[in-house]
């Protein structure tokens, strides 16, 4: 019967000591051989933000070019998508309707002179003999009104012909800028009015203005970040920014933050930021889509890590940092996980070792020993990006 009692108790702490075994979190075994691994040693410094969106390319001057009289259209004098100057040729409307009411006010205008000159010329004789009192003040006052209403009849010629020449004018479309030109929306031939009045447009080039659409969740992760002064904007405001093209490529230019909107947009869901960056080149076009940096922000006491340091785990991402000649599992929240670098949200603080070769052979409390630091290069050598 004792012998029964004791067989139960024994079995009851096996189960109990096999239980505690199986708990959550595996430790290393006593007498383990130590892992061999570098670190780096944390440290909180300012590090360079880089915010990065998309992008569209816009024209900052995109002119509608419109026919301004009506006529047929006689040619198209340029080539569509070509480059052109302020003052090109771009269209010509039929000319001779217009030259021929052209002529005809100026022959109304010479009309108009003539006697205009005749009225004058009479009145001249009439005041000399007024002032001698050899006529009668009405004859006076008539010779005047006649020369006033001759002289109002020119100039309303004279505008006239002004007008025609204005309207003549308009049938040569020129370009008002340099940029490039858009397909032709009137074939030649056709008649132009105010329903169809709209030949091209022309688009200006330099400088090359980028949109943007900041969304309101991250407007609110930029500004709780300067509230709290973990980012520092630049004193003057100024936001130097980078283009990556649809082909990976850099776009050799920088360019500047212009205007930031301070109204959200219901319809887009999204506040408005444009950049500018000199494009003499042409070589952007309007309506790429791009991905644009924005640099000259900086991180304030901030610290990163290599990429490789870095573990993920069911409950999150996590390092291990040298405690003693043991490995620390340390839960870690990272800020911006992208590139090779990442910036630390939360869990660690300025000098503390973090394992970063050797972390894959680790467990919690594993002995390792410390080989030295990261090759060079694995840390400290560049900014994380904040997408």
């Amino acid at each position: 019967m004792r012998l029964t009692v004791l067989g139960c108790r024994c079995a009851a702490l096996f189960a109990v000591l096999c239980v505690a075994g199986c708990g959550p979190q595996a430790k290393a075994p006593a007498g383990a051989v130590p892992v061999d691994v570098t670190t780096v040693t944390t440290r909180a410094e300012s590090l360079p933000a880089s915010l990065t969106f998309v992008g569209q390319t816009q024209s900052p001057q995109a002119v509608d070019i419109h026919a301004r009289v009506d006529g047929f259209l006689l040619r198209r004098n340029y080539t569509e998508g070509a480059v052109v100057k302020a003052g090109d040729l771009l269209f010509e409307i039929d000319h001779a309707p217009f030259q021929a009411r052209l002529d005809s006010a100026r022959a109304e205008f010479a009309a108009q002179k003539a006697r205009y000159d005749r009225a004058k010329a009479n009145l001249d004789r009439v005041l000399p003999l007024a002032a001698e009192k050899a006529l009668s003040p009405k004859d006076r006052d008539d010779a005047i009104g006649s020369a006033k209403a001759a002289e109002a009849s020119m100039q309303a010629a004279l505008a006239a012909v002004k007008s025609q020449e204005l309207n003549l004018s308009y049938t040569y479309v020129r370009s008002p800028v340099d940029g490039i030109s858009d397909y032709a929306h009137v074939n030649d031939g056709t008649y132009v009015n105010a329903s169809n009045s709209l030949l091209t447009t022309v688009s200006t080039l330099n400088p090359m203005r980028v949109v943007m659409s900041v969304s309101e969740e991250q407007f609110l992760a930029i500004r709780n970040l300067r509230d709290s002064g973990r980012l520092i904007l630049p004193a003057d405001g100024h936001l130097e920014a980078e283009l990556l093209m649809a082909d990976g490529s850099r776009y050799p230019a920088s360019g500047m933050v212009t205007f930031t909107s301070s109204t959200f947009s219901q319809q887009t869901g999204t506040f408005l930021v444009r950049a500018d960056f000199a494009n003499a080149q042409g070589d952007l076009r309007p309506g790429q889509f791009v991905r644009i940096t924005l640099k000259g922000a900086n991180y304030a006491n901030a610290i990163q890590l290599p990429q490789r340091a870095v573990m993920h785990g069911p409950k999150g991402d996590f390092v291990y940092v040298v405690n003693g000649d043991k490995a620390e599992e340390r839960p870690v929240q990272m800020a911006d996980p992208s590139g090779d670098f990442w910036r630390v949200e939360s869990g660690l603080k300025g000098g503390e070792q973090v394992v970063v070769d050797g972390a894959a052979k680790l467990m919690p409390g594993a002995p390792l020993k410390v080989t030295g630091p990261a090759p060079a290069g694995s840390f400290g050598a560049a900014a994380p990006k904040a997408e």
